[in-house]
């Protein structure tokens, strides 16, 4: 896989970065539509694609994808396509006829997005009232059926100790739990320094994710992996070669955490579309080449963890070959407390306004209480 596929296996798509809400620690600092998204027709034509390509799924993401009006329609023409759909949201638009509708539909998977095991936990991250949202979104998708549906959880400092709590609450219902790394991209560079994870909140997540294999994680963990046993899940950077991103205008990066143009490979626009970006863009080339070691190369947990994962460094400031900022040995915050000072961070494209935690953003006209 390091060589690279002939399609992706874990393609994220956002197809807005429209948002009624403002995260704090937001990867794309969603909250404003671009007038350039692509059109329904551009995104069938892309889906079309896909399933030429023998894409298995696509994650969809934003901002909050649901808010398109398209969205359902696209995600039925992409099932009829045969590609199956994954999507995350916060569930302000999740009513009963539509949790039934999905629960109505082959190949759809739905994950609500939570911050907390409560509102007092959740809101100060997500916005006030987005919690009660989100749960409700989950009553509706039980009571139609829908299951197993994804709770999932971007881990931080302020909820880490919830663990325990949000795992109850996924198997009440009947969910799956899924929990993610915050990284420094979008919004999240204004918080990571306040939220990431301390060293022993580290350990203590690693040892909790060991012993409960059905947690699902993807790649967000495998810097952890040189703490012992490996964690399921792909447990190396996939940018460029298994995964991949497109933006709401049709941009491809190498990785959904590095929205920068450091790593956009092409567009959809393109001539060749999507196809050529993947198969034959420079960047991923390069990426699918033999990476060097680094500063890591004398750690005797390098093969373990891969130096850990690529948009945490670049959103940092630190080189690309450097250890992950959260190595679990300290060698990436020591190579933190190298930089100089006043050194200018990368920082990915604004999208919004950045309001406040707990303030909603505006230019969204969305409300979190709307029903059908």
């Amino acid at each position: 896989m390091k060589r690279g596929l002939d399609a992706p296996i874990c393609l994220t798509w956002e197809l807005t970065y429209g948002c009624n809400l403002a995260c704090v620690h937001c990867l794309s600092s969603s909250g404003r539509r671009d007038p350039r998204e692509l059109s329904t027709g551009e995104a069938r034509a892309v889906i079309d694609e896909l399933s030429a390509m023998q894409v298995f799924y696509v994650n969809i993401g934003g901002g909050e994808p649901t808010i398109r009006a398209d969205f359902y329609d696209l995600v039925d023409y992409a099932v009829g396509r045969g590609v199956g759909v994954k999507f995350s949201t916060n569930g302000s638009t999740i009513t009963a006829d539509r949790a039934a509708r999905l629960a109505g539909s082959d190949y759809v998977d739905v994950q609500i997005s939570i911050d907390g095991a409560n509102a007092e936990t959740n809101d100060p991250i997500r916005g006030n009232g987005s919690y009660a949202t989100a749960r409700r979104a989950m009553d509706h998708l039980a009571a139609a059926g829908f299951g197993p549906f994804k709770i999932s959880v971007v881990v931080t400092r302020t909820n880490v100790a919830e663990l325990d709590d949000f795992a109850a609450l996924a198997g009440g219902y009947g969910a799956e739990l899924r929990l993610t790394r915050l990284r420094p991209s979008g919004r999240g560079a204004d918080v990571w320094h306040d939220l990431h994870l301390l060293p022993d909140q580290q350990v203590a997540l690693y040892h909790w994710l060991v012993e409960r294999p059905g947690v699902l994680t993807g790649d967000s963990f495998f810097h952890l992996n040189a703490l012992g046993e490996p964690l399921p899940g792909l447990n190396l950077c996939g940018a460029g070669r298994v995964v991949c991103l497109i933006d709401p205008v049709g941009d491809v990066y190498a990785c959904p955490f590095v929205l920068h143009p450091e790593f956009r490979a092409g567009s959809v626009r393109d001539a060749g579309g999507f196809t050529r970006v993947w198969r034959r863009s420079d960047l991923f080339r390069s990426l699918r080449e033999p990476q060097s070691p680094g500063a890591c190369a004398s750690c005797g947990s390098y093969d373990a963890c891969q130096g850990g994962c690529m948009a945490a460094k670049f959103f940092t400031g630190l080189p690309l070959d450097a250890p992950d900022p959260e190595c679990v040995h300290g060698h990436g915050e020591r190579a933190l407390a190298g930089i100089a000072a006043g050194f200018d961070v990368p920082r990915g494209p604004d999208h919004g306004a950045r309001p406040r935690a707990g303030r909603s953003a505006v230019p969204v006209t969305l409300g979190l209480t709307r029903r059908d």
